[in-house]
């Protein structure tokens, strides 16, 4: 299946980060961008303003890794993921979308870095960041985190233990529901050490593709 260009030659290319679904950026690419970043592996666009080609962190060395590649059901849009190398954005942000349009009567406003990124577990993290740095009373969130970490490890281990009973029950909706306290709490968790979700991601994503078992020191020095 081949894209279909426009009548100047042009394809609207989104770019997403591969791990959590972000919008890094938006480019063009013509059909000799569309050849080098598939022979490349590193995400290539036309330049509207400069006419020429040109490949994403050439300069600042912020490439763009290509993990994959889809078309529309127009075929006339491209959607790449792809292995930000570095923030994405030539102001140093990870995405260039970080301007929230509040209503078309107002101008567009910088939002806090991260707002835009993610999707609910990253939004949930910054709940529990902020509950960290401005804590309330009324907050759980801020309550269990006064309690300590042990208070904090505690339900985690309590909400895994549910998870387990609700599989043991074969319990469809009782296992969704245990499951997403238990990540609600791990999120809770990962605030406490300052861990973002994406740090997650990034373990991860270097897991993605391979097989095997990790083995122990040990057993790997006997082997």
């Amino acid at each position: 299946m081949a894209p279909r260009f426009d009548t100047q030659g042009l394809l609207p290319c989104i770019v997403q980060d591969w791990l959590d679904g972000t919008v890094l950026m938006v480019g063009f690419m013509n059909q000799e961008a569309w050849d080098v970043t598939q022979q490349s592996q590193r995400v290539h666009f036309w330049s509207r303003s400069r006419q020429q080609l040109w490949k994403k962190g050439e300069t600042s060395g912020h490439e763009l890794i290509l993990k994959e590649v889809f078309l529309d059901c127009d075929q006339d849009t491209v959607l790449v993921k792809a292995q930000a190398v570095g923030p994405t954005c030539h102001t140093g942000t990870r995405s260039c979308f970080f301007t929230r349009m509040s209503s078309k009567s107002e101008p567009g406003v910088p939002i806090p870095i991260g707002t835009a990124w993610g999707g609910i577990p990253q939004r949930l993290y910054e709940t529990v960041t902020d509950r960290k740095a401005n804590p309330s009373s009324d907050s759980y969130v801020s309550k269990l985190m006064q309690g300590g970490v042990d208070r904090i490890l505690k339900k985690v281990v309590e909400e895994a233990g549910e998870v387990v009973l609700a599989g043991k029950n074969s319990n469809r909706e009782e296992i969704i529901f245990e499951m997403a306290d238990l990540w609600f709490h791990s999120l809770i968790m990962l605030g406490h050490f300052s861990i973002p979700p994406e740090e997650i991601y990034q373990e991860l994503g270097k897991r993605f593709g391979k097989s095997g078992i990790r083995t122990s020191e040990s057993e790997a020095s006997h082997g």
